[in-house]
């Protein structure tokens, strides 16, 4: 479990508007948000209707238009 340490900015009535993080808590908690974005788009990948290729043929079709680009 992530343990965050915020640090509110206030404005004069008390609100808060801000919230100050340490960095290194920043960093943790946006390396998790792209991996639950990466599982959301596998599981809307897996979920879709759309024909799988393997991998391998993924990457060549992927290096081809590389090239034809170039």
């Amino acid at each position: 479990m992530l343990t965050v340490n915020p640090k509110y900015i206030t404005d004069r009535n008390g609100r808060k508007m801000s919230v100050v993080l340490p960095i290194k808590e920043f960093k943790t908690i946006m390396e998790e948000l792209e991996e639950l974005e990466d599982i959301k788009l596998y599981d809307k990948a897996k979920d879709s209707k759309e024909p799988s290729i393997p991998i391998d043929k993924a990457f060549k079709m992927i290096d081809a238009k590389r090239k034809n680009k170039s």
